[in-house]
């Protein structure tokens, strides 16, 4: 839907993603660490803004989205301690989302995963970032073993501490 036709499906998509991930993001760890895939604030800082960018939100539904974010966040129940980013560029992206030939991202291009690119590059970077959640960048264009074991020795660490 959303990668279809954006301008009808961006804002509705979006209000969807922020609420459920903020109850993701509520519920309680069952183990010492949760990771999540996604969080509430890379829709905010980098799906909503590409959005509005590329003129498919307008300013009425860009400003109400920001407003339920801040709410949503307000109450620190959308607390991180760390965010992972795994950093890839779009042409391997777009190679996986080959790979993974789900019938509703055939649509995604090179172009738009070069926008998000840039929007989380510009969310994580140290010059520019608000939040004070510290950041791992960790190269995700190395092999699938590469990336779970990076990311695990950071995990056990953080579950130590």
């Amino acid at each position: 839907m959303l990668y279809n036709d954006p301008h009808r499906w961006g804002f509705t998509f979006q209000a969807n993603a922020q609420m459920s991930l903020a109850k993701l993001h509520q519920q309680p760890a069952k183990a010492p660490v949760k990771v999540m895939e996604r969080s509430i604030y890379s829709a905010r800082y980098c799906f909503v803004e590409n959005l509005y960018k590329n003129k498919i939100l307008q300013p009425v539904e860009y400003e109400i989205l920001k407003d339920c974010f801040e709410v949503l966040v307000s109450n620190d129940s959308c607390h991180l301690d760390l965010i992972v980013y795994l950093r890839t560029s779009p042409e391997t992206c777009l190679e996986r989302i080959k790979t993974r030939n789900r019938p509703e991202e055939h649509s995604i291009t090179l172009d738009y995963l070069y926008q998000l690119h840039e929007c989380h590059e510009q969310w994580l970077s140290s010059e520019t970032r608000t939040m004070k959640t510290p950041v791992l960048i960790i190269d995700a264009d190395q092999t699938r073993e590469h990336v779970y074991s990076e990311t695990n020795t950071h995990l056990i660490n953080l579950a130590s501490c």
